[in-house]
Formats: C-alpha cells, structure tokens, sequence
C-alpha cells in the first residue's frame, strides 16, 4: 500500500482528503502541525482522524520554533511584502511543511499531501520547501489533479461525501469568504471579498481585534525589551516567543490595531483581494524600528531597507530552504546584534505612536544632535564636507552647462 503524510487541520477539506486518499489506495498518516492556530479541541482532530481511517495522527506543536526562527527574522528584516503585508500565512508554511517531512521520514512514507489549491501561493510554498528538503519525495496535491476535481466540484459533493462516509463536519453555513488563522494573524479572502467594491472591514467578521471606533475612548502603554533584535519581554514580563506575540495580539487587538486590506500580487501572477488583522506582529514591527534607528548606522539600515522587499518576496513565494535566504538570515544575524533596550507604545483606535526609546547601544548623541548653542558638532566641517561632495559637479557643470 502507498504511504503517504497529510497535512491535516480536521476542517472539511482535509478530512474530504483523507478518505479520498483512502479510496485511492493509500495508508495516510496525518499531520496536525500547531503553530498557534485556536481550536476547541485537539486531541479531538486527532480522534477525527483516527476514525476516518488514518493509519496514524499527531500533533506537532511548532509554536515557539516557528515565532524565533521563522517571525523574528522577518521583523529584523522589516520584511513586509509589497511594502504591507506581515507575512502572517507565508511564516507559518515551510515549517509546516518541514514537520510533515520530518514524520514521512519517521514513517517511511513516499508522498507528502497538503490541501492547497492550484490557484494559490500555498502550493507554491509547500512544494517548493518539499522539493528543497527532501527531492525524492513526491508531492501531491489533489487540488490540481482533475481527478480530485470532478468528484469534489464544489463544496456540496464534499459535504455530501463526508454524509456518506459518516465523516462529522461542522454545519455547512456558507461563509462570505474564507479564513486562515493561526498564532500572527487570521487572513480573509475569497467569496464576497471578490468583489472589490465591498467594503472588506465592514465585510468581515474579526476575529482579533475591534475596531478602532470601538476601541477604548483611553490611551494604552505597552513597553517591548528587545535583545539581539528579538522580542523578549512585554510590560517587564519575560515571555516565550509564541506566548509574547499572543500577549500583544490581546493588546493590540482591543485598540483597533492591524487591520489590513490589501490587493497582492501572487507568485502565480494572478491578483487577489486580502483583508488581514495582525495586531501583534504590527506591534512588533513598529517597536523594532523604533529601536533600531538607535541602534543601526545609518548605512546598514539603508542597506538592509533596499534587501528587505526581495527577503518578503522569497518568503511569500516560498523560498524559505533556498541558499540565498541562508545568507540573508545570517546576515541579518549578524546586524541586528547591537539591537537591544525597550521601546514604550501608545495605542490608541488604530494609532501607534512612539513615547520612549532608549538602548546601551545607541548612537544618538545629544551633545552632537542639539540645535542650541555650544555641543560638539564643529559646524564649520560642513564646508569642506560640501565641497568635496559637490566637486563632481561642479566638474561636469563646466563641460555640461544645465539649463534652468
């Protein structure tokens, strides 16, 4: 019999797809990877499984492993993709993909099997960290097998096959779009959000956060510790990666912070509407930026600014095992260990300012900075600095005379 791993959430897709697998001949173990995604009841997915006819089910808990080596980095990059989105899904998707790698080897399976559709970015991003870690596997995705298709054309066939197979599912209420959550953000797309008229905010139905007209009619503080440019702490309180995003995920979410509606460009050329809500990655990136213009010269940060779109663009695409992100990441290892202290946050109904920021490592100088007399800033160097910088044109301006 064929062997073969499934990444399994227990939703109505997956479930359809463990049967199906079963009615195709194969031995499915299937693979509840956690990375922070809510659900009343694990063990119960698990048992789901078990009485569909998994040969095995397990729960790979990859919370904390997922947030320092995969979120932080991110954070360090300032790594938005399209200069917006936080990555939240792209983050969580080759380590997925790893850990169910790592129990095909465990079982000795062949295939690896994962939901994702043919117009997606998730495909992308399963496949292509499959095929980097592990080339002899072989990655089905039954989605883009029209097989698959004409059995399952639409949601009332699978709901009618799992009525069939005595599958329990949830009551099949069409949504006005579709979600994907887990520990940094839930995302919504398709159905209603189709239309780009709709008004995605007032369309969805939040998960994490109100709205900022609903949020307190009060300022909140909230102070981040950060050291080597990774979060630590929350208000004085030491906190493990995942723990630490949830933290802020709860206070940023009652202020009506990080909500995102967006138009993207997906690796497979198509674009497609996006409402996101991720308001304790959003937190995050706006305290290390603070941070960091203390702590970075000037020169590293531009340089590391120019990188970034191309570090969240293979991520979204799905390059994660790639040797050029290896470099990046250790690169990024490397600038950001000078960035340490704590930045304190205003939130109010949206808003994020700045009230503090302070580092062992800053570069500001006050004594070099200050606009009032004296200090140790010798503005007469300014003079000679100018004109070496403009001798090139003033060189080119007597060959080539501008007009103006």
């Amino acid at each position: 019999m064929k062997s073969c791993v499934l990444a399994y959430s227990g939703g109505l897709d997956t479930s359809v797809l463990l049967g199906w697998l079963m009615d195709e001949g194969f031995e499915v173990h299937a693979v509840y990877v956690d990375v922070g995604q809510p659900c009343e009841d694990r063990e119960a997915i698990l048992e789901k499984a078990r009485k569909i006819g998994a040969k095995t089910a397990r729960i790979v808990d990859v919370q904390d492993e997922c947030a320092r080596d995969f979120a932080f980095p991110m954070i360090q990059w300032q790594a938005k993709y399209e200069g917006i989105y936080l990555l939240g899904t792209s983050i969580a998707r080759p380590i997925i993909a790893r850990a169910c790698l790592r129990v095909a080897r465990e079982v000795g399976a062949k295939y690896f099997v994962h939901g994702a559709t043919g117009k997606g970015n998730d495909q992308c991003r399963f496949q292509l960290a499959a095929e980097a870690l592990e080339p002899e596997i072989t990655v089905l995705a039954p989605w883009r097998m029209e097989k698959f298709r004409n059995r399952f054309p639409g949601r009332s066939e699978m709901i009618a096959y799992c009525e069939e197979k005595n599958i329990p599912v949830k009551a099949s209420v069409k949504k006005p779009y579709s979600s994907d959550e887990n520990c940094f953000h839930i995302s919504y797309e398709a159905g209603q959000l189709e239309d780009l008229t709709v008004n995605g905010v007032k369309l969805v139905d939040f998960g994490m956060t109100v709205s900022p007209q609903e949020a307190p009619d009060r300022e909140e503080e909230v102070t981040i510790a950060f050291e080597e440019g990774n979060p630590v702490s929350v208000n004085g309180e030491r906190l493990s990666p995942c723990a630490l995003i949830r933290k802020l995920n709860e206070i940023g979410g009652r202020n009506g912070v990080g909500r995102i509606d967006m138009v993207e460009n997906r690796f497979v050329g198509m674009k497609s509407r996006g409402v996101y809500e991720s308001p304790g990655m959003t937190i995050l990136y706006t305290a290390h930026r603070q941070l960091e213009s203390l702590c970075l010269d000037r020169d590293l940060t531009h340089l590391r600014d120019r990188l970034a779109p191309e570090v969240a663009e293979m991520l979204y695409y799905g390059f994660w095992y790639h040797a050029k992100m290896d470099a990046l990441l250790a690169f990024i290892q490397t600038a950001q260990k000078v960035v340490t202290g704590e930045v304190k946050l205003v939130l109010y109904k949206g808003n994020i300012d700045v009230a503090s920021r302070q580092s062992p490592n800053s570069l500001y100088d006050e004594g070099i900075a200050t606009m009032e007399g004296g200090g140790s800033y010798n503005q007469t160097d300014a003079e000679g600095f100018l004109r070496i910088e403009s001798l090139p044109g003033r060189v080119q301006a007597r060959i080539h005379r501008r007009e103006y």
